[in-house]
């Protein structure tokens, strides 16, 4: 059995959709969480995520200067920004919908519900205030969406497909909000080491619920070098660069496997994957983190584009 190309690509897109719904909660989560930060009551923070979600020239074109009252409901609500958390949760729908006979009952009855609620609730506006709850809300959704799909799913094509989609946008958000802290809110010397340093490293730990997770690998010890190490190169924390990348690079295996031939994305694959193998946070740190984590996204939606052609996405 092969799956039509508009089929692998509705699976795919509908799984990176929901992936990019949880994760532009989490990169407000993180926006929040670093402006509580701020004493001096600037915006830095907040433009930083509109910078590190490739959205700040859309954003600038529709209200001119930050504000965060406006950038929230940019990442949230707004229908003008399509990676906003109720675009992205509207085209996971519609393509879930075009796909709906590739997937289980439960799994699309918790698609539908949790895009009902979602959009019920984002109809209205969203301050600063009410924003813990309501990203909160979405992480619920959709960590209900993605255990019914590993509940129910048949490990098959349909499934390789979707956890690419998901993988493939997971690897894109944790370089993302990693750059927000390294480059983009990077402070001072002085503050290197500091209770507010400190801090701000918890709060992305925290953005990707990877707080306790990292207690248990480096008990509790809070170094930016082991934060970083954990976030990109650790094979057991299942946001990590290196985690993402060698379930991609599994599910492109097995769809080469069934499809009985040989890609080229796989090769890209395995080759990004081996990066991970062969480097260390160190090495990374001192060659730059920022340009690794630029060149890592685009070498990421390289990756996309190779696999859309390779499986004839696009008729």
């Amino acid at each position: 059995m092969t799956l039509l190309g508009r089929t692998a690509n509705g699976l795919f897109w509908m799984f990176r959709y929901l992936e990019r719904a949880d994760n532009m909660a989490r990169l407000a989560d993180a926006g929040l969480r670093l402006s509580l930060t701020n004493i001096a009551e600037e915006t830095d923070e907040w433009q930083s995520l509109l910078v590190c979600a490739g959205i700040e020239a859309a954003y600038t074109a529709k209200h001119g200067d930050p504000d965060p009252d406006k950038i929230i409901t940019f990442l949230i609500s707004d229908r003008d920004n399509p990676s906003s958390v109720r675009s992205s949760i509207d085209t996971a729908r519609m393509n879930g919908r075009m796909v709906r006979t590739a997937l289980t009952r439960d799994l699309w009855e918790a698609l539908n519900e949790s895009w009902l609620t979602i959009k019920q609730r984002l109809e209205r506006p969203v301050n600063q205030r009410e924003l813990p709850e309501v990203l909160d809300l979405v992480k619920r959704h959709t960590a209900l969406i993605r255990g019914t799909f590993h509940g129910t799913m048949l490990r098959n094509e349909i499934f390789d497909f979707c956890n690419l989609g998901a993988f493939i946008e997971r690897a894109d958000n944790t370089a993302r909000i990693l750059d927000v802290k390294y480059w983009v809110l990077l402070p001072d010397h002085s503050s290197v080491g500091s209770p507010l340093d400190t801090f701000q490293w918890q709060s992305i730990l925290r953005s990707v619920s990877a707080h306790r997770s990292y207690a248990w690998e480096y008990q509790g010890e809070q170094r930016a070098v082991n934060i970083i190490d954990f976030l990109m190169l650790n094979r057991r924390m299942p946001r990590s660069l290196a985690f993402c990348y060698a379930s991609i690079e599994e599910s492109l295996g097995f769809l080469d496997r069934n499809y009985e031939a040989r890609h080229g994305c796989l090769e890209t694959a395995r080759t990004m994957n081996r990066r991970f193998s062969q480097t260390n946070v160190t090495e990374i740190i001192d060659g730059g983190l920022h340009e690794f984590l630029e060149g890592f996204v685009i070498d990421n939606n390289r990756l996309a584009s190779e696999i859309a052609r390779d499986y004839s996405f696009y008729p």
